[in-house]
């Protein structure tokens, strides 16, 4: 043969190598959300690349029984195609000499395998991973012929692979179940390419976090409720909603764990302009509000606002004791964050370079966000960086007390009846 018709057979099995390693890359890291979108928009290739993800198997036979053929071919007429040209050349510069034969097989060796390498191998294979949903449609058809052409060989390899893995209790079977580590790894991929701003990153994480957060976490706090009594009089009731100007009021029965419903601010108003009197007891229409456990998540909750047509409820727990009241407008808050709310730069005030004050019913992922710390230990265990500091402690805290932690010194700075009411957060330096 010639060397034109050599040259002519090595390419051949380049491109066949190259086009089998394009294919097992491809077929193996297409996505499968991507590839469904592509089936909705009506590419019926797309649609066979799922058939071939479904049993991975099949076309990995073919596969690897296509590169091994053509590398064993490529070796054998690689070195004996090029070998005596490469030794009449060298035989040309140098003259017959005894090291002629075992040199040009190893310049041909190298030659040929350096051809595979970037031609066949490194070159398609970094193309399919660039591009693997484009390169699977494109190639899924000729993977197709080819399991048929070598369906008894794929049966047998595949058959004794399978055998293999069940012998050893393996499983083959692919997770497709997305969870929320996979979606957040997207999320901050997409971030840290430009494609999505902070603050929508933010937002989809807090989506996630609506079915792992409980009522407590977007709650009005049972010291801050400010509520009316049945027992109150004119003027305090005029007092209350103009030194408070909520749009709506829980109305007790004497105290806070005695909830009775809650009235409109408004209905107050218009009572006082038209110059009626006003009691809680007769003329104010007391509405009924909803009550829900403190172990409610807020995906539940609002669910629950649904179903009522409420969009008010008061916490309690175990005991029966009101613990908070929360509002459809506090979830929302919390879904949004600072896309609407200044709220966590109130509660986390940024000193200098190396130091925050912060609220002690700080919700512990604003500040695991804001401080860029990983995790808390035993978040499950507490909901505030009161709650952190608490069980870290041990103890009922006092002013002064610290703790170091990831880097940062947390210190109580202000305790208002033995609740921690702000703790100063320093970075330490090494």
């Amino acid at each position: 043969m010639s060397f034109l018709e050599h040259f002519f057979i090595i390419l051949a099995l380049i491109i066949a190598s190259a086009f089998f390693s394009c294919a097992e890359i491809a077929l193996a890291s297409s996505r499968r959300i991507r590839l469904q979108q592509m089936v909705e928009h009506g590419d019926k290739n797309a649609s066979k690349v799922l058939g071939l993800q479904q049993q991975p198997g099949n076309f990995f036979t073919v596969i690897q029984v296509a590169l091994n053929a053509i590398a064993i071919m490529g070796g054998i007429l690689g070195e004996q195609a090029l070998s005596p040209y490469v030794a009449a050349f060298l035989e040309q510069v140098f003259g017959h000499t005894a090291w002629l034969n075992k040199v040009s097989f190893l310049i041909s060796f190298i030659l040929v395998t350096s051809l595979f390498i970037i031609f066949a191998d490194l070159m398609p294979k970094r193309l399919a991973m660039t591009y693997p949903e484009r390169v699977a449609v494109s190639i899924v058809q000729p993977i197709l012929f080819f399991l048929k052409l070598l369906k008894p060989i794929v049966l047998m390899y595949d058959g004794i692979a399978t055998g293999l893995f069940k012998l050893l209790n393996i499983k083959t079977t692919p997770e497709d179940a997305i969870t929320f580590d996979d979606v957040s790894a997207m999320v901050d991929a997409g971030t840290a390419s430009g494609a999505l701003h902070k603050q929508e990153q933010h937002l989809i994480e807090n989506v996630f976090e609506l079915d792992t957060r409980t009522v407590t976490f977007a709650m009005t706090a049972r010291e801050n409720v400010i509520f009316l009594r049945l027992q109150d009089d004119e003027d305090t009731l005029k007092k209350k909603i103009t030194e408070f100007p909520h749009s709506r009021f829980l109305v007790c029965d004497d105290q806070i764990d005695a909830v009775v419903g809650y009235v409109e601010s408004k209905d107050i108003l218009k009572r006082t302009l038209n110059q009626q009197t006003i009691s809680l007891n007769s003329e104010l229409k007391v509405k009924n509000v909803l009550a829900i456990p403190d172990s409610l998540t807020l995906s539940e909750l609002l669910e629950r606002f649904k179903m009522t047509n409420q969009d008010l409820a008061f916490i309690l727990n175990e005991y029966a004791l009101v613990v908070g009241i929360v509002t459809l407008n506090d979830v929302m808050k919390t879904l949004m964050g600072d896309l609407v709310s200044s709220f966590i730069e109130e509660q986390i005030v940024k000193r200098d370079e190396n130091s925050w004050l912060i609220d002690g019913v700080t919700p512990i992922e604003d500040v695991r966000r804001v401080l860029e710390i990983e995790m808390f230990p035993d978040e499950s265990q507490y909901e505030t960086i009161a709650g952190f500091m608490m069980y870290q402690l041990k103890k009922i805290p006092k002013r002064t007390d610290s703790i170091d932690y990831a880097g940062y010194k947390f210190e109580v700075v202000d305790i208002d009846n033995y609740r921690i009411d702000q703790l100063l957060v320093s970075k330490i330096q090494s």
